[in-house]
């Protein structure tokens, strides 16, 4: 290619973007991006702005970021920024005094703070690009003015639209979008833009973030909502978190223990890790499922340790499995995990649950235990003993931990699944270790 040729083919965003950092076809009026860090969305957001303004000289816009530096900084004079991506014959002129950009073809753009909604009250607009919306201030009401005096706005040429960039928290304004039918949504991850991320990026976030409630929120896109009136909130979750199934020791001679708190907890720990024959027991929990067709088997691995605080050690649950599958998979963890006993919840067959665990494991240790409470009641103590930081979770069970935060005091389940399969088995092992009552020798009288 020739110099002119090969920088419009550089400049060329269709070339080069994926699939999801298109504008979706179809009459759309409100387009939102909704994606973990470092997926493209800033990129994706300005070159759709670039598009339309290239194309339309009536074209109007209102870039709209959560104050005023921001817009600035990140949606026009940023690495992914509206001057960065403009090829240089048709770079629009920057005029910061104004807050405005201009298009040599007449299409102009203007800056707005999200912190300001009232700037937004009057201007009219053809398009607007709205970037990082869940970072919108709404201590006042501020966001949600914002976006509706934005919408009201709206009202130059033929199909107004709005394109909207930001990644994942359950803030009032993006429930909403989420909720609207007639918003377009494209959802994404960090791992979607891998051949534009350094490698050394990926393992560490992958690392440090894996499973976490921060990971799958900020590297995986996933909207994470917290319940009215669950029993366990996303935050007692994180806050018991840890990297080692036991505490570790310090001090001369190893005396005290110490917690081993961190806020970057690392992958689960193997069945051969270091220290894990000190724990005082280990049991398996078990809440087999009705049917091989219906909902999960839950496996939850939890130990005691030395200084009396309960420890989740593996979730080992299984889908849709048959009698066989689940036994087999129950037996295969209380192998590995050296666990003294199996708590399996006996109100789906019986004895039969006894039998065909017994059946993958001639000497498998089982208890049986008949459910006589509600999900939410049999909960109740052992949310408690997190409340209190009795439990720890040596690393990130995403699957389990969504349950738990589904359960809601008083009864009820709004988590995903039909039902807490795994935070079932999760409470019989946990009243298993903490809450059983201990029988001791007497006298009778």
């Amino acid at each position: 290619m020739d110099p002119e040729t090969r920088l419009e083919y550089e400049a060329s965003w269709h070339h080069w973007a994926r699939d999801e950092q298109l504008a979706p076809a179809g009459d759309w009026t409100v387009w939102m991006i909704m994606a973990g860090r470092g997926f493209g969305k800033t990129r994706a957001g300005a070159e759709w702005v670039r598009e339309i303004a290239e194309a339309d000289g009536s074209a109007r816009f209102a870039l709209v970021g959560a104050n005023f530096a921001e817009t600035r900084m990140v949606m026009v004079e940023g690495e992914s920024g509206l001057l960065s991506i403009a090829p240089p014959k048709n770079r629009p002129i920057w005029e910061p005094s104004l807050k405005r950009l201009r298009w040599n073809n007449g299409a102009e753009a203007y800056l707005y703070s999200a912190a300001e909604p009232e700037g937004l009250r009057g201007p009219q607009h053809s398009h607007s690009w709205c970037d990082e919306i869940a970072k919108w201030v709404n201590n006042s009401g501020q966001a949600l003015a914002a976006w509706d005096n934005l919408k009201m706005g709206l009202r130059l040429g033929r199909a107004p639209k709005i394109a909207a960039t930001t990644t994942p928290r359950p803030v009032a304004l993006v429930r909403t979008l989420v909720k609207d039918s007639g918003v377009v949504t494209t959802r994404g991850r960090t791992e979607d833009n891998v051949m534009n991320l350094p490698s050394a990026f990926i393992n560490v976030m992958k690392a440090d973030y894996g499973g976490t409630r921060l990971g799958r929120q900020e590297l995986d896109g996933e909207l994470i909502e917290e319940l009215e009136g669950a029993l366990w909130t996303r935050a007692m979750i994180e806050g018991c978190r840890v990297n080692s199934p036991l505490p570790f020791r310090g001090g001369a001679g190893g005396g005290a223990y110490r917690e081993a708190y961190t806020k970057v907890p690392h992958p689960n720990p193997s069945p051969e890790g270091e220290g894990l024959e000190s724990l005082a027991r280990i049991v398996i929990g078990v809440d087999p499922p009705a049917s091989s067709s219906g909902d999960a088997c839950g496996i939850i691995v939890a130990g005691l340790r030395p200084d009396c605080k309960a420890v989740i050690l593996a979730d080992r649950s299984v889908e849709k499995a048959s009698p066989e599958k689940w036994a087999r998979a129950v037996a295969d963890a209380a192998r590995r995990w050296g666990a003294d006993r199996v708590i399996a919840e006996a109100n789906q067959g019986g004895a039969m649950v006894k039998s065909v665990l017994q059946a993958a494991d001639i000497s498998l240790p089982v208890r049986l235990v008949h459910a006589s409470r509600g999900k939410a009641a049999r909960a109740e103590p052992v949310a408690a003993l997190y409340e209190a930081g009795r439990v720890c979770h040596a690393g990130a069970f995403p699957r389990l931990e969504d349950e738990l935060c589904g359960l809601l005091i008083g009864g009820g389940y709004e988590g995903p699944g039909r039902s807490p399969d795994r935070a079932d088995a999760l409470v019989y092992a946990l009243t298993e270790l903490m809450l059983r009552r201990k029988r001791v020798p007497r006298v009778r009288v």
